[in-house]
């Protein structure tokens, strides 16, 4: 599954890492792993859950808690529909792994 720091997810969500750490801090369903050297490591997941608190705060102005509240109820109701995406958004993040490991590989074999 690919795996993102928190400069990346600034760049892919437009949200500053200091807003990412007090939501992870005031969010209970918002909790990115930390590597082995203490580092945040974001998964698709995140993003998507950060890419819906963005819409939720600031285009519907939920609060931290409200959008909390909403993203639980979305979790605990999630339709067909919903499970498709999560799978297809799995499907891609394994995806993505892939070819980083791959472009990886090819990266070392060129150098040699």
């Amino acid at each position: 599954m690919a795996q993102y720091t928190i400069g990346e997810v600034e760049t892919i969500t437009g949200i500053k890492p200091h807003v990412l750490r007090y939501w992870e801090e005031n969010v209970s369903v918002f909790k990115p792993q930390k590597d082995s050297g203490g580092h945040r490591v974001y998964t698709q997941r995140e993003i998507d859950i950060i890419c819906r608190l963005k819409y939720l705060i600031y285009t519907k102005h939920f609060t931290i808690q409200g959008a909390q509240e909403q993203l639980l109820h979305e979790m605990s109701e999630q339709n067909p529909r919903e499970k498709a995406l999560f799978a297809i958004r799995k499907c891609r993040a394994e995806l993505d792994s892939l070819f980083l490991q791959i472009r990886n590989i090819n990266k070392r074999s060129n150098e040699k």
